[in-house]
């Protein structure tokens, strides 16, 4: 799915990236553990978060994920936005919490950059 069809799902607000809304993106990973998405997200999916901090984008940017989902209604910090702009990565933001998130994506198609930790995707 594009990122166009992520903001109509989630009801998002496009913060960085309104020129990216085309690029498609078909697994998503959700954590607020930096750590875990390092270990466990998939390059090309999508990260989706609470965290707010320019740490997020660092962390996308290492894996080469495609866009970041702020959920429960957080506002980046003004480093956050620049860094996510500099680096070119979209930044969404929704006020859903991040379980209706995942679900409304799940059932809209997307799936997890991994089912089980230890298995292949």
């Amino acid at each position: 799915m594009t990122l166009a069809e992520v903001k109509n799902i989630l009801d998002a607000e496009v913060i960085v990236g309104e020129d990216k809304l085309n690029v498609e993106v078909n697994t998503g990973f959700a954590a607020d553990l930096m750590s875990d998405v390092l270990a466990f997200a998939k390059e090309g999916s999508m990260l989706l978060t609470g965290l707010t901090n320019p740490l997020v984008v660092r962390t996308a940017d290492t894996l080469d994920l495609r866009a970041i989902i702020l959920v429960r209604g957080k506002r980046p910090a003004a480093d956050t936005i620049k860094l996510a702009s500099e680096k070119n990565i979209p930044l969404l933001a929704t006020r859903y919490i991040m379980f209706e998130t995942c679900g409304r994506l799940f059932s809209a198609g997307m799936r997890g950059s991994i089912k089980k930790v230890g298995e292949a995707s």
